[in-house]
């Protein structure tokens, strides 16, 4: 009979990530003690230590990090499986994964999150956050089930999309800003000068994008688009803006629209979903979703 389950390989892998059997309980819902009697039973059934022991905290050991290459693999392979065994058996997947584009506060979708909630499906949500180019690689990668991701996506097909939205793009700085003193249209030239203020992307492998960049220009690299709007209200750099997210800054004149010989086009937001892939949940948020979110989803004056 095989030593090692599932249930023993979740543990280990829950103790791996957290650092101590007490977080790892708390993580799995668990009393510390199950855990500790868990792996000294696995350690005694194998015939080997899983963990190296100092006082709270626990490492694995090089026997322990062989087990979980290939343990986490498995729990991934049984997870799939059993998704696809409930769809199966009731239509409903059992985790649907959504990501949105970072400029989207999560707390926007609170009402389409508890309209899901009501249905009592059993379907288990994950809502993810990335950065421009992120949202189509966690769909392209499989992270995602579905995503809302601005811009065009990826090369090489494998989804589908529904457009819902663009945005309009203001240049901006703040009042005491050095380019309000020109007085034309800026010019490439003339922003070289001074810092852009640019969100990172938060692609691992597909070609990060920048919109607006020129090359060898300083930049300072911000994580989100509210941090990239509160540095431009202080003046630390220049560039586009949602024209959309800014009323409240224009209007009292913390910031200030300036005219470009360059003017960046609307961006264009999509709700996509990959090719072929079915489930009750994911057509709910497919139908849920089909509608016009941006600029309707996004904030006014919270930054």
């Amino acid at each position: 009979m095989l030593k090692l389950s599932l249930e023993a390989i979740e543990i280990v892998d829950a103790i791996a990530r957290h650092g101590s059997f007490a977080a790892a309980a708390s993580h799995l819902n668990k009393v510390p003690s199950t855990i500790s009697y868990a792996v000294g039973k696995l350690e005694e059934q194998l015939g080997m230590l899983i963990f190296e022991r100092n006082g709270p905290r626990v490492s694995l050991t090089a026997a322990g990090e062989e087990m979980l290459k290939e343990g986490r693999w498995l729990l991934g392979a049984a997870s799939d499986l059993e998704s696809r065994m409930r769809q199966i058996a009731t239509g409903y997947e059992s985790e649907i994964r959504l990501v949105h584009d970072s400029l989207i506060p999560t707390q926007a979708l609170i009402g389409d999150i508890r309209a899901f909630e009501d249905l009592r499906c059993g379907t288990r949500l994950r809502i993810g956050c990335e950065a421009l180019t992120g949202s189509w690689e966690a769909l392209r990668e499989g992270r995602a089930d579905i995503v809302i991701a601005a811009g065009d996506g990826p090369a090489g097909g494998g989804y589908q999309a529904v457009t819902v939205g663009s945005l309009d793009f203001a240049f901006c700085v703040a009042p005491t800003h050095p380019l309000t003193r020109l007085g034309r249209p800026l010019q490439r030239g003339d922003l070289l000068e001074c810092n852009a203020i640019v969100v990172g992307d938060s692609a691992r492998t597909l070609s990060e994008r920048t919109v607006g960049l020129l090359a060898g220009q300083p930049r300072i690299t911000v994580p989100s688009m509210p941090a990239k709007i509160a540095c431009q209200v202080a003046g630390l750099g220049h560039g586009f803006l949602p024209r959309a997210c800014i009323v409240d800054e224009l209007r009292r004149g913390t910031l200030v629209e300036l005219p470009t010989e360059e003017p960046r086009a609307p961006e264009a937001f999509w709700l996509a979903w990959k090719t072929g892939a079915q489930g009750q949940a994911l057509r709910w948020w497919r139908e849920r979703m089909n509608r016009t979110l941006i600029p309707a989803l996004l904030p006014r004056s919270a930054f």
